[in-house]
């Protein structure tokens, strides 16, 4: 399976002396249809989330407050992506293995998927990621 490669992407913010106004939408701002919004917060301190990888789902990780980190790893390539500000868009590939980790205490994390939730499109085992993808 070829995916375009997961990318971070700044969008515009919009503003004046009243504050800033940041807008997202589907095949423009995210180039993929939006079936699915859910956002992660209150994570304690020391937690990792994420450890999975998917089979078809796109997602677009938004930190629209606080920060934190995610980690990326398509075999050909493992980094580590900032998320610090609400106008910072990772747009994330199916076969992107992902963590996210070091948030800070008031870290809201927006997830913006391409597909419903789906059990059968995780790939929560590292080994099968491998064997999948490589």
């Amino acid at each position: 399976m070829l995916f375009d490669a997961s990318k971070l992407i700044e969008i515009d913010k919009l503003g004046d002396e009243r504050g800033l106004l940041t807008v997202i939408e589907e095949n423009i701002t995210v180039p993929f249809e939006i079936k699915r919004v859910f956002y992660i917060y209150e994570t304690k301190s020391g937690v990792r989330r994420g450890f999975h990888a998917h089979f078809k789902t796109r997602q677009a990780l938004i930190c629209v407050s606080g920060s934190c980190k995610v980690y990326l790893d398509n075999i050909k390539r493992k980094k580590d992506v900032l998320l610090d500000s609400p106008n910072k868009v990772l747009i994330l590939e199916p076969n992107d293995w992902h963590e996210m980790y070091d948030f800070s205490s008031d870290c809201v994390l927006l997830v913006l998927a391409s597909h419903l939730y789906d059990a059968e499109d995780y790939i929560r085992d590292y080994n099968k990621f491998l064997e999948v993808y490589s």
